[in-house]
């Protein structure tokens, strides 16, 4: 593990950009700038790090795997992104009957109540959650399932659920569910 550091600033102006996100490229962690544009965050030796904030190009920094120690520092430089729209002429709809005809025919998107009952499906539910990563609460809850089952049984060999039966039972039931498939 690496204590990644640095300050990120304007490439022309050098000052500090507040609030630039700083992402560890394909996880779903990492952490933002201060006011002063300085940021600290624990990576991986050969991980990258995508710096982005509106109004300036996005940057990819690859923390080297031959890296020495476990402390690297930087000072990110972000070039501002200026972005031309091409030009948009608004123009009234010549007949009524077109904008009838138009009005009629438009599709309207789902209302939140639609969206959420479509989400409330039983297999829409499932996919959904295994793609959620564990919020703070949860990870503090099994921390504190964890080092509770641990202190319980100090000085003692925790018990082993192998001649229990009703955890073969549960096993197979997981096994009959598919829930040690490989999803890949």
């Amino acid at each position: 593990m690496v204590q990644f550091y640095g300050v990120v600033m304007t490439a022309d102006s050098l000052q500090g950009i507040p609030s630039v996100s700083i992402v560890v490229k394909g996880q779903h962690r990492g952490t933002f700038t201060n006011e002063q544009g300085v940021f600290s965050i624990v990576v991986m030796k050969g991980d990258q790090i995508e710096f982005t904030s509106i109004g300036y190009k996005p940057r990819l920094v690859d923390i080297p795997k031959n890296l020495e120690g476990n402390q690297w520092s930087i000072i990110q430089l972000l070039v501002t992104d200026t972005l031309y729209l091409p030009a948009t002429i608004i123009r009234p709809r010549p007949t009524r009957e077109q904008f009838e005809r138009d009005f009629v025919n438009t599709k309207v998107p789902d209302d939140q109540i639609e969206i959420a009952r479509q989400n409330n499906d039983a297999v829409k539910r499932r996919i959904l959650a295994r793609g959620l990563p564990a919020d703070a609460r949860e990870a503090a809850n099994y921390y504190l399932k964890q080092s509770a089952t641990k202190y319980s049984y100090t000085g003692q060999n925790p018990p082993q659920n192998i001649f229990n039966p009703l955890a073969w039972a549960d096993f197979i039931q997981a096994w009959k569910r598919g829930d040690f498939k490989n999803n890949n």
